[in-house]
């Protein structure tokens, strides 16, 4: 008998969310939402205010514990990791809020992010030894790549204070980019940005996953931007999951139709 070949549906997804419930006293938050990402896919996770978007992110972000089910990256549950671990583990994430050093320069804010992967301890770089100069020298190599990918070089030495928004949100882009996460969490970056900047955000989204070989997850309202960008679409309501699929078929379901627009249009 021949060797039996390996099923390519074998392959565990990159990021596999099943039953995860989370609870704030007497409220669910979430109640056994379950979906998975494949690697290379663009994700997004949509759902009215209130839905648990955010909190699912938090979850996964190891900000939030969950309080039944199981989160697990590349087959290893988060729960084993530290919060602190996470960006080593491979997952990368924006926030609504802008947290940058504003009185720092663009480049400064972006080589800050990288320190999380390095990996010398306290005593080698209190000495200046080889190898601390060697992964300094990485670090800047790759901060200037990332630089040039986010089309930031132009401002690199401006203060992030002075900067238009959308240029910092790019900014903050960085930030996640120099981590080198495998999976990158986006919560809402076309938030505050006018129609030629969400068009700019879609190029880039693409850009990075095509050239950076990333798996991106976003939270959004822009329905626009994430049915357009997206190759799947997980929707929320009141902590449940009411949809996941294509785009097409997301927007086509009657359970999302009246999340957005009511009893009504059901």
């Amino acid at each position: 008998m021949g060797r039996v070949g390996i099923d390519a549906r074998s392959t565990p997804p990159l990021l596999d969310v099943s039953d995860v419930t989370v609870r704030f006293g007497g409220i669910t938050a979430l109640d056994k939402v379950s979906f998975q990402v494949e690697a290379g896919k663009i994700v997004g996770l949509i759902g009215p205010n209130g839905a648990g978007k955010t909190t699912l992110f938090n979850c996964l972000s190891r900000l939030y514990e969950f309080s039944e089910g199981r989160i697990a990256f590349e087959g290893r549950s988060l729960t084993e990791v530290q919060p602190h671990g996470i960006a080593s583990m491979g997952i990368g994430r924006t926030f609504q809020n802008l947290a940058l050093f504003r009185t720092m320069s663009v480049r400064q804010n972006v080589m800050l992010g990288g320190h999380s992967r390095t990996s010398t301890g306290y005593l080698s770089n209190a000495l200046r030894l080889p190898s601390v100069r060697r992964e300094e020298q990485r670090l800047r190599e790759h901060v200037e790549q990332v630089i040039e990918l986010l089309e930031l070089g132009s401002v690199a030495e401006t203060v992030v204070a002075d900067l238009p928004f959308g240029t910092q949100k790019r900014v903050e882009f960085g930030r996640a980019l120099i981590t080198q996460p495998k999976l990158l969490l986006l919560d809402e970056p076309a938030g505050g940005l006018n129609h030629e900047e969400v068009g700019a955000l879609m190029d880039l989204l693409r850009r990075i996953r095509s050239e950076l070989k990333l798996t991106i997850l976003l939270v959004e309202h822009h329905m626009n931007l994430v049915m357009r960008v997206s190759d799947q679409v997980v929707a929320l309501n009141f902590g449940r999951k009411i949809a996941d699929g294509t785009p097409a078929e997301v927007q086509a379901n009657a359970e999302v139709i009246k999340a957005y627009l009511g009893a009504e249009a059901a």
